[in-house]
Parts: C-alpha cells; sequence; structure tokens
C-alpha cells in the first residue's frame, strides 16, 4: 500500500498546535486538517497536555521519564565509552612496554 509518512514535530510546534486547537473553538480534525498532521498527533498531543498542567512535554528519544533521567542515561554511556577507551589504551600501553 503505501509508507507510512513519520515526521517529528518540534515541541514548539505541538504547543502551538494544542493552543491553537483550544482558542479556535475548532473540532479536532479540522485543525489537524488545518495543520496537515494526523487527528491522532493532535489528540496524542492534547492528551500529553492535559497530564502537564497544559504544557507538552517532549521526552525524545528512549522514552525517559524526565529529562534527568535522559541525561544520566547519556552521561552513564559516556562513561562507559570512556572507561572502555581507557582499557584499550591500558592494553596498547603493556604491549609496547614488554
Amino acid at each position: 500500500m503505501g509508507t507510512k509518512n513519520s515526521r517529528h514535530y518540534t515541541t514548539e510546534f505541538k504547543q502551538d498546535a494544542v493552543n491553537y486547537y483550544h482558542s479556535s473553538g475548532k473540532s479536532m480534525a479540522k485543525v489537524a486538517e488545518e495543520l496537515q498532521v494526523s487527528q491522532a498527533s493532535i489528540n496524542n498531543w492534547i492528551q500529553n497536555a492535559k497530564k502537564n498542567e497544559g504544557t507538552v512535554s517532549d521526552r525524545g528519544a528512549g522514552n525517559y521519564a524526565s529529562d534527568e533521567a535522559k541525561e544520566i542515561a547519556q552521561l552513564k554511556k559516556e562513561l562507559r565509552d570512556a572507561q572502555a577507551a581507557i582499557d584499550i589504551l591500558k592494553k596498547a600501553m603493556s604491549i609496547l612496554n614488554d
């Protein structure tokens, strides 16, 4: 059939879409049509905003519970990468010193 059109929308765009929906008095379908997004996307953003006191939250890739959790995961990955690099350098030094 067709290919799925996967587009990433900025948090600002999502928030503007939710604000527009609430202020326009238009149906969700009409707002989705005007903004050229799916009605399901508009609905998801509205539900997200309801859960977050009117603000659309964008957890980003990985679906972390918060920005702090995402940052911690990123820092842990960087630490693992740095430790691996140090281990490689230690092995290389021991080979050169032999």
